[in-house]
């Protein structure tokens, strides 16, 4: 019993520190105190010890009289137990007493707490309903001024938006003007190009009208012109032939050497048939009339052109045979009337022309026309006459040159014989062999000292 008294009794003490910690001041309500029951307290527990001491003697010292004495003492407390018993109960009523007063006390003193605690409250409710008198004492004014300010903001709002509804009102009346100007504009450039190109296209169409017209009339009228002369050509080929060979025969030369010193090396010569591989690539049956050393036959099948050479030259021939090319010998004249018509792919004759007298070139082109496929091409390269330093340098060097044959002349001569699609490319500029020829004035140059010699191309028609 006495140690779960002292368990209650720490445990009431705990309970009462953590109450003194809370309120260290015992303070409820601002400045107003709960009463102090610790001096109550204290006695009533001063008193309960008091209470609890009656009936026990004092304790002594151990021995045999000690001893003695502590029995009869006990004994003396027992015998008196009788008498002292309403003291104690007296005693024990009153502590009874003073713990019910400590205990309502207590209640009071809680009791104040909770009603302090109601006032904190209503103390607060207090303040808001003064704030909220305030707020009411002024929300009359507050009220009015909100008015004016919602007045006048709705009033430049509305103006504003009037201001806006204008500015883009206007705004979409310059768009929609502007867009139809840009329309009327993009449709007026669209109709102006469409009519510039009808006119261009109308203009294009007649020219080529007119060209095709003006090439038909041409062919027609060297068809015609062919079968006219056709006829005197043949009789006077054999009298010619008869003087040709005469003339050659008179000349007796080392053919290759002579070449080889004016003409040029063989690989100098073959750096400039890039433009018969171009032109040629693709034909089969090649007839080169005079081929001379072969050069163009090597360049022709090193690029896969099967092609046949003529020539009258015995020392030519032989180099050729010993490259192994297909040459004949012949006289051009013989071999083409050998030929059946329209039985070559191609002809091409390098630095021959110039060679045959005048009277005999309409007849050696008109030969080649009738032997030649339809749309086959025919390829002529001599030295060019416009140009003042073949006569200096060159045309003369060769003692069976007859007569150097201007380029008009030569396509009108294809012409005649019904070629078309005829071009003229200039050969070898003059001022290579002659820089003295690079102090003239270009445009003089390029008139009388432009290229020594020229190629013309033409088709079969």
């Amino acid at each position: 019993m006495d140690a779960k008294a002292e368990e209650l009794s720490a445990a009431i003490h705990e309970i009462r520190e953590r109450v003194r910690a809370r309120h260290p001041q015992g303070a409820i309500l601002g400045d107003v105190a709960l009463p102090d029951l610790r001096p109550l307290a204290q006695a009533r527990d001063a008193a309960e010890g008091k209470v609890a001491s009656i009936g026990t003697v004092n304790p002594r010292a151990g021995g045999l009289a000690n001893s003695i004495i502590q029995k009869l003492k006990r004994a003396v407390a027992r015998a008196l137990d009788w008498h002292v018993r309403e003291q104690v109960e007296f005693n024990r009523a009153v502590m009874n007493c003073v713990q019910s007063t400590i205990e309502t006390l207590n209640e009071s003193n809680r009791t104040l707490a909770a009603l302090a605690a109601r006032m904190n409250q209503a103390q607060a409710l207090i303040e808001e309903a003064r704030e909220l008198k305030d707020v009411r004492s002024h929300w009359i004014q507050w009220r009015q001024e909100w008015e004016a300010k919602l007045s006048s903001t709705e009033i430049q709002f509305l103006r504003s938006l009037s201001d806006l509804q204008g500015a883009w009102q206007h705004r979409v009346t310059l768009l929609d003007q502007q867009h139809r100007e840009t329309m009327k504009a993009l449709h007026a450039d669209f109709q102006g190009s469409i009519d510039r190109s009808a006119e261009v296209v109308q203009k294009r169409l007649w020219a080529d009208l007119d060209r095709v017209r003006v090439e038909y009339e041409t062919i027609i009228h060297a068809e015609l012109r062919l079968i006219r002369q056709k006829t005197s050509l043949m009789k006077a080929g054999s009298e010619v032939a008869s003087r040709v060979d005469a003339v050659d025969s008179a000349v007796s030369l080392d053919w290759l050497k002579f070449a080889e010193k004016f003409r040029g090396t063989e690989d100098y010569v073959k750096r400039h048939f890039t433009i018969y591989v171009e032109r040629f690539a693709g034909c089969s049956n090649v007839l080169d009339v005079g081929c001379g050393r072969g050069e163009l036959l090597e360049v022709f099948g090193q690029n896969g052109i099967q092609a046949t050479g003529v020539d009258l030259n015995d020392d030519c021939l032989a180099m050729c045979q010993g490259k192994g090319l297909s040459v004949e010998k012949a006289d051009l004249f013989s071999y083409l009337h050998a030929l059946p018509d329209k039985s070559i792919g191609g002809l091409a004759c390098l630095q021959v022309v110039e060679h045959l007298p005048p009277a005999r070139l309409p007849e050696f082109v008109a030969l080649a026309h009738s032997k030649l496929k339809t749309g086959a091409l025919m390829a002529i390269e001599t030295p060019n006459p416009a140009c003042l330093a073949i006569f200096a340098r060159h045309f003369y060097l060769d003692p069976t040159h007859a007569k150097p044959v201007p380029s008009a002349l030569m396509a009108f001569y294809l012409e005649e014989a019904g070629f078309g699609m005829l071009e003229t490319l200039p050969l070898e500029p003059a001022v290579r062999t002659m820089p003295s020829l690079a102090s003239l004035p270009q445009d003089f140059r390029e008139d009388f000292f432009g290229s020594l010699d020229y190629a013309i191309f033409g088709r079969r028609l």
